[in-house]
């Protein structure tokens, strides 16, 4: 589990996010981040820990019209009827009125775009019949894909105190959506939907302010507060993230931003350290070209062995360690990656192989920063007693 700082006396501070919240907030508060592949945790706080999804609620919701595509239970062209009850469900809503149709895959762009609760009522009662019996199927469906902690009793995520979750359950829910109904996930992504003349925009705000992001929800209840699930891929590799009790949607896209920069920095780091053993040759050979050894930890397109010794390009360097062995190096790339996630990110991990007095060295290091980055993010380590210094460019 990665110990990415949470201070809360009356505040909490999130290091990763640079953002304060709330002890109220706190209490509402839970992330996950986890590699999608390998189902590697790369950030965690109370993911356990029950929580009210909200919105996310509709995500079961929708998990539950593609089992029933699959099952040519429904048909995505089918007109469903809208009850008096379900068009009187509150915002946020399509509008739709009693007496209504509307198509099994309006419905679908209504859930992911608007958030609409009516709508989600109009499923509800299409598939159990009543929306209380399909909470209850819902509840037994999550149960059979591992979401042990999970309780519905409605379709939308309307206040329900006995309406419980927790961020891995909906980490749990994404996995399964992503894989179970692959050819139906990509309705996640629909940016808007258009019904009767007005246009309805998603509100997953990732979508258009975060690279790789492919879905997947937003909810809002004032006992949640500001919740998000999203799944974003860059470089081949998915990261699916968690966020609860967010005090606003602006603060909660951020830290969700941050938190999978952070994951992807640390999925860089494993990567390339693992492809990044250093080719042994002879004593000679290796004293005469020593920074032409150099392993790139840190950058797909840099993989290659590429010189490091002198720092020759404008940019500003942290020097986390000298080690004896490479396995050290890396663990302490790794580290650093955690403790300061939001100057680090963007910067090149490298470890240098340094041949001295018959031993071979490795130096950690982080490449490519600006003068101030470089000095906040060695002050942000040695609060994490991580031991640092800056190196500053020699060109």
């Amino acid at each position: 589990m990665s110990s990415l700082g949470f201070l809360c006396r009356c505040l909490v501070f999130v290091a990763l996010a640079v953002t304060i919240i709330p002890c109220a907030w706190a209490e509402r508060y839970a992330a996950l981040v986890i590699d999608a592949d390998s189902g590697r945790v790369l950030f965690e706080r109370h993911a356990r820990a029950p929580r009210h999804p909200a919105s996310l609620t509709k995500m079961m919701t929708l998990y539950m019209v593609f089992d029933a595509l699959e099952r040519g239970e429904l048909r995505l062209k089918q007109r469903l009827r809208v009850s008096k009850q379900a068009a009187s469900r509150p915002p946020s809503k399509l509008g739709v009125k009693a007496g209504d149709t509307i198509t099994v895959e309006q419905a679908i762009y209504a859930l992911v775009t608007r958030s609409a609760n009516d709508v989600a009522a109009v499923i509800g009662e299409a598939i159990a019949g009543s929306e209380a019996r399909f909470a209850q199927r819902m509840t037994r469906r999550a149960r059979g894909l591992g979401m042990t902690q999970t309780t519905f009793r409605n379709a939308s995520g309307l206040p329900d105190k006995r309406q419980i979750t927790t961020a891995w359950d909906m980490a749990t829910l994404a996995k399964a959506l992503i894989r179970n109904h692959g050819r139906y996930y990509r309705y996640f992504s629909t940016p808007q939907f258009y019904f009767r003349n007005k246009n309805h925009r998603n509100h997953n705000h990732l979508l258009k302010n975060y690279a790789g992001t492919d879905g997947i929800k937003t909810g809002y209840i004032r006992m949640s507060g500001f919740n998000l699930v999203a799944s974003a891929r860059r470089n081949g590799r998915r990261l699916i993230g968690v966020v609860f009790g967010g005090k606003t949607a602006k603060t909660r896209d951020a830290h969700m931003r941050t938190l999978l920069d952070n994951g992807f920095a640390q999925l860089r780091t494993t990567t390339y350290a693992r492809s990044s053993q250093p080719q042994l040759r002879s004593r000679r050979s290796r004293q005469a070209s020593t920074s032409s050894k150099v392993e790139l930890i840190g950058q797909a397109q840099n993989s290659r062995p590429e010189p490091v010794g002198l720092n020759d390009n404008g940019f500003w360097q942290v020097q986390v360690g000298v080690f004896s062995q490479l396995t050290s190096a890396r663990q302490q790339l790794s580290a650093s990656l955690q403790a300061a996630p939001a100057v680090l990110f963007n910067a090149k991990a490298v470890v240098v192989p340094l041949w001295r007095g018959g031993t071979m060295l490795y130096k950690a290091l982080f490449q490519g920063l600006s003068q101030e980055n470089a000095g906040s993010a060695c002050y942000a380590l040695k609060v994490k007693r991580i031991d640092c210094f800056t190196v500053a460019p020699t060109g």
